[in-house]
């Protein structure tokens, strides 16, 4: 394929979703993956950060699948996230020290 295409990947807190549309702005594909939640404590909400990025390849990967298109068609990515959701990463090694901590956690509610 040789069509130009905009991404649009939405990370959100129960899935991430890719979509691929073209350039009349028809959707061309859209894919989901499920990620988890984790509830340490009463309260605390978190996600695995590696999960949350596994989720972001795949359903990119999956979109452009069903676009038929390849990484050089898209011309532009949109990006939505959780907001408050916060991951701390190590600057050296690029891991995350911690899960995320997701928007809905109580724990620093005071």
């Amino acid at each position: 394929m040789d069509e130009r295409l905009v991404l649009a990947v939405d990370q959100g807190t129960s899935s991430t979703k890719a979509v691929a549309m073209d350039s009349a702005g028809q959707v061309r594909a859209v894919c989901s993956r499920v990620i988890g939640l984790s509830t340490p404590r009463p309260g605390w909400v978190e996600q695995d950060p590696e999960a949350l990025w596994r989720a972001q390849l795949r359903s990119v990967r999956a979109s452009l699948r069903a676009a038929e298109a390849k990484p050089r068609d898209i011309v532009c990515v949109g990006v939505t996230n959780q907001r408050e959701t916060t991951v701390i990463w190590d600057r050296h090694t690029a891991k995350p020290l911690h899960n995320a901590i997701v928007w809905q956690c109580r724990r620093t509610a005071d």
